[in-house]
């Protein structure tokens, strides 16, 4: 079995990316809510004093702020939590840039359950479900370094609403350096007939490390990165549901509103039946762990995949 090679943390990426943008672009401002520690944003303080804004623990000020700069013609990235950014300031994510049209991007750290034992008051595992309603914004959950760099030179570029998110933890490479990466375009990471994998995040490299064990029993898996969540990229999706036998969605997010969901719909929709199960974290307060410790028990990691992908396959 290949072994992916070991990356950065895509915050540290975010973090590297944005500052050499703000070299050559002083339009690029960053609003915290005394997230600069945690969004690994002091060296980008130090060095672009007059392109940060620190407004506290307010998220509902810190969007309501990033709003008013983006109306202004600054390319603004508000950073928080992705738990406190999404779900305290709702309502100006809904009003004040999504309504209004001001290309705000959000940018939601320290995503899905890696905040660990600080448990689920600090996890996000609604974020996608409640943007997902929301009209005029673009939903993204890089799998990588390569995803979180392209990521964030595409949002500095796009005149639209963009909430991204991301964990802590140094991540796997599953891109080739030379890929295309567009919002919306879906990439096919590998390919296969039997089961399709279609994964999102941090939970990208678990789908591929699980096909591989697959390979070694005869089971050709097809993996799809779908880092753009909204618009979900339905070609890919219906594409993979007519090439393969069984599909099994991967998402760091409650089962609820999330990938899942806009798959499982999109499917029905166009009237193909086929065995499907979604994987993420199931209606309740998630047991303590690390990122990797609750993916185990779940049945989020590799392993874990696999056993699903089995059983999903014998049961067809």
């Amino acid at each position: 079995m290949n072994h992916l090679e070991l990356g950065k943390a895509n915050l540290i990426v975010f973090s590297e990316t944005l500052m050499k943008l703000a070299e050559k672009d002083k339009d690029i401002v960053v609003v915290t809510s005394d997230s600069r520690g945690s969004g690994k944003l002091t060296s980008f303080g130090k060095q672009f004093p007059d392109q940060i804004v620190e407004v506290g623990i307010a998220e509902q000020n810190l969007v309501g702020v990033a709003a008013g700069l983006a109306a202004a013609g600054k390319k603004v990235f508000a950073v928080s939590p992705a738990c406190f950014l999404t779900a305290r300031s709702f309502e100006q994510i809904k009003n004040d840039v999504c309504y209004s049209d001001h290309p705000v991007n959000l940018i939601g750290i320290s995503a899905g359950v890696s905040y660990g034992s600080l448990g689920s008051t600090h996890h996000s595992l609604h974020d996608i479900a409640a943007l997902r309603a929301v009209n005029n914004i673009t939903i993204v959950a890089p799998a990588d370094n390569f995803e979180t760099c392209k990521s964030i030179k595409l949002a500095a570029e796009t005149n639209c609403p963009v909430y991204i998110r991301f964990g802590k933890k140094a991540i796997e490479h599953v891109n080739q350096q030379n890929a295309v990466f567009e919002f919306g375009r879906a990439t096919i990471l590998r390919d296969g007939n039997d089961l399709g994998f279609i994964a999102t995040g941090e939970t990208v490299v678990q789908a591929l490390t699980a096909a591989q064990y697959l390979e070694q029993t005869g089971i050709s898996c097809r993996v799809v990165s779908m880092h753009t969540i909204k618009p979900l990229d339905n070609k890919v999706v219906i594409q993979t549901a007519r090439k393969c036998k069984a599909i099994i969605t991967v998402e760091e997010h409650m089962v609820y509103g999330g990938l899942g969901e806009a798959c499982a719909s999109l499917i029905m929709q166009e009237g193909i039946s086929i065995p499907f199960k979604i994987v993420g974290i199931p209606d309740e307060y998630t047991a303590t762990g690390n990122q990797l410790e609750i993916f185990k028990y779940y049945g989020m990691n590799a392993e874990g995949l696999k056993h699903t992908a089995l059983q999903l396959l014998a049961d067809k």
